[in-house]
């Protein structure tokens, strides 16, 4: 199995097209006029979908509540992930974190309704950490976030 895509419930659908498509590079696949938008990577149908439906000029959610925690998108190389951050410090968004956890590194930030997202590509299974019985052992540690922007260039 695998999850096929993850549909989000936006307050402004120009404001989060400008992220998901401006910033973060998805195309918009087919749109709903002004209530529903829905984006993908490589001609997929969708990964993402977008509508304003139950939440049109809507606060985010409040915290201390249950819900999703973040939408995670997985990049194919390391310097793919590297141009992600490059154009994330271009347009100025800021990183809630950054982390190596041993099978991957991963990037996260809020998307404009507030919404986790983290981005990440992940380390080749060769390489993943591994316990002394063979299972994984994973970890978060500190990402070079230089050595990564490197990566992009």
């Amino acid at each position: 199995m695998k999850i096929g895509h993850v549909h989000l419930k936006v307050s402004d659908l120009e404001r989060a097209l400008a992220f998901y498509h401006g910033v973060l590079g998805f195309d918009i696949q087919q749109r709903w006029g002004d209530a529903a938008a829905f984006l993908g990577a490589d001609g997929y149908h969708h990964h993402i979908g977008l509508n304003t439906w139950y939440s049109k000029g809507g606060p985010p959610p409040a915290p201390g509540t249950s819900g999703l925690f973040h939408t995670a998108i997985l990049y194919p190389t390391r310097a793919a992930l590297g141009r992600a951050l490059l154009k994330l410090d271009a347009v100025g968004i800021e990183l809630d974190g950054a982390a190596d956890h041993g099978v991957s590194e991963a990037l996260y930030l809020r998307d404009p309704d507030q919404n986790g997202v983290e981005l990440y590509w992940d380390r080749p299974e060769a390489l993943w950490p591994r316990d002394p019985d063979g299972g994984l052992a994973m970890y978060t540690r500190p990402l070079d976030l230089d050595d990564l922007r490197n990566a992009g260039r």
